[in-house]
């Protein structure tokens, strides 16, 4: 395999179309699942001796069509992606950047880790949200993220967006963060998992029942039981469940969603009176995830991750 990504990776960047046109490397990365297609796909691009413009960023996410692209850069001219441990990020969706990614985020670092073969013991990721982290946990890589609080908000401001996502289903609690921009629904707790993933919401009449830009996505969210079928393949209970829709940001629904964690870390962890969590996120791939509230102001949100395709992108 080392052979295979040498070649792979030299071939990218000297052999790969003719000899003048630019190119980059590139990654397809499941992540929050240690099987291939599963979790959530990202693409993840290596700027080495090449500088994207952000136009040409945008198009290459539009191209991947997958939730997130992300762009690692060295920072110095000395840096290197096989022993450097500080790199700058950017995310893109298929539509436009975003200033947080958890799982591009984990799918950088297990690029980095398990391809360039990084021994580094943390990473650090400079990006629109300030220093992110990551570091191997065993088979788990986990992310030191920023907490995004909630607010409780009026359920009449956003009734018409809730029939669209959940019908007539009765609501738990409906909180806000606007920090993050996503407004989490609780579902009743006589609610099932069945409830949940069968869920279809209209993502047109979605951004047509929003247009302030208060939001750019919705969480629905179940607290997790034995009763309620909210467990893993080995009967361990999770402590919630949850989906993520974001049409705002050209996302139907995201498969697994680190970001829309440091909201459910910082909302449950006031309704479950606790501060770490197994969690599910029930998406058609679906994936596992491990979430810590710290009590700093972060959260360490760990998954597993697989990388699934390495080649060049020509720019």
């Amino acid at each position: 395999p080392d052979d295979a990504m040498s070649y792979i990776y030299n071939y990218a960047k000297d052999s790969f179309w003719s000899s003048t046109e630019k190119k980059i490397p590139i990654f397809t990365v499941d992540a929050f699942t240690d099987k291939p297609y599963g979790g959530n796909p990202a693409a993840v691009c290596l700027l080495e001796n090449v500088d994207l413009t952000d136009e040409q960023q945008q198009k290459i996410a539009a191209e991947m069509n997958l939730s997130e692209t992300a762009y690692l850069r060295r920072l110095h001219a000395d840096d290197n992606f096989s022993s450097s441990s500080t790199f700058g990020l950017r995310w893109f969706t298929p539509t436009n950047e975003v200033a947080l990614c958890g799982h591009a985020t984990l799918a950088s670092a297990a690029a980095l880790f398990y391809m360039m073969k990084n021994p580094s013991p943390q990473l650090t990721f400079q990006t629109l949200s300030g220093d992110l982290f990551a570091k191997r946990e065993g088979d788990f890589i986990s992310l030191d993220l920023p907490e995004n609080t909630t607010q409780p908000q009026d359920k009449e401001a956003y009734s018409q967006l809730l029939k669209t996502v959940i019908g007539d289903l009765p609501i738990q609690d409906l909180h806000v963060s606007l920090t993050a921009k996503k407004l989490v629904v609780r579902l009743k707790d006589g609610a099932t998992r069945q409830t949940l993933e069968s869920l279809r919401p209209d993502t047109a009449a979605m951004l047509a029942a929003h247009t302030q830009n208060v939001i750019r996505g919705v969480i629905v969210t179940l607290k997790g039981s034995p009763e309620n079928g909210c467990v893993d393949n080995q009967g361990v209970t999770y402590d919630f469940i949850s989906r993520y829709f974001a049409p705002w940001n050209g996302i139907p629904e995201d498969p697994v969603t680190g970001s829309a964690h440091t909201v459910l870390a910082s909302y449950w962890a006031k309704e479950l009176g606790k501060t770490e969590f197994y969690a599910r996120q029930c998406s058609t791939r679906g994936g596992d995830l491990k979430v810590r509230l710290r009590g700093d102001g972060r959260v360490d949100v760990a998954g597993k991750a697989t990388v699934v395709l390495q080649g060049a992108i020509r720019i």
